[in-house]
């Protein structure tokens, strides 16, 4: 009984993939992407902040991050990472001024929030907008074009700076409640910049890190 107990209460070590200069290896991104087909969910470097993120498509994965962040997103804009303009539009209405804005600023440091289509999985159903991220970080867009699906992403957050920027705190911050996480060495204290798209006329909700013209 005691062994057990003492099995039951082992939580195994978060795998940590290391990624050199922004560029994975193809075993990685067929590793990275298997577990993300499962339904695993990661810990991930960005153009901005280090963030949490699951195949979009995947149900259960999103309602796990939600949970772990303590969304509701019948409330709370969901968002999600795309390889390009062309991946973005099939899952969001873009209109021509939302194109113009994406060609000129993707890849970039900006969240996108436009219209939300039909083809987003139920955890988006109630919601009338979907965030778009194309980040100009290689390795995310490397992960969505090998996915063949987008990924749903939710910044990390911490009131402590050394958290939200060193990969190794963040793997001990999220150990047992994230399955593994990228490593991509230090991360950025600066969130997107949000443009709320949905409108004729674009306006920005937050500053951050991109600056835009509109």
């Amino acid at each position: 009984m005691q062994n057990k107990k003492l099995f039951s209460t082992f939580v195994r070590k978060m795998e940590t993939i290391k990624i050199w200069n922004d560029n994975p290896s193809e075993d990685q991104l067929q590793h990275i992407c298997s577990r993300l087909e499962k339904g695993d969910i990661m810990i991930y470097p960005t153009d901005t902040l280090y963030a949490i993120g699951c195949d979009a498509m995947n149900v259960k994965a999103i309602e796990r991050i939600c949970r772990l962040k303590g969304i509701n997103p019948d409330k709370t804009n969901l968002s999600i990472v795309c390889a390009s303009i062309s991946q973005a539009s099939e899952y969001a209405r873009i209109d021509d001024t939302g194109y113009r804005l994406m060609r000129d600023y993707t890849p970039g440091p900006f969240t996108f929030l436009f219209r939300a289509s039909s083809r987003l999985p139920k955890a988006f159903k109630g919601r009338k907008t979907v965030g778009i991220r194309v980040p100009d970080c290689n390795l995310d867009l490397k992960l969505v074009e090998y996915l063949g699906k987008p990924l749903l992403t939710t910044s990390v957050e911490f009131d402590d700076t050394d958290y939200t920027v060193n990969p190794s705190l963040l793997a001990e911050a999220y150990q047992g409640r994230a399955d593994f996480l990228i490593d991509g060495g230090e991360g950025s204290t600066e969130p997107s910049t949000i443009i709320d798209c949905t409108d004729r006329n674009p306006q920005v909700l937050r500053a951050g890190k991109g600056k835009i013209e509109l």
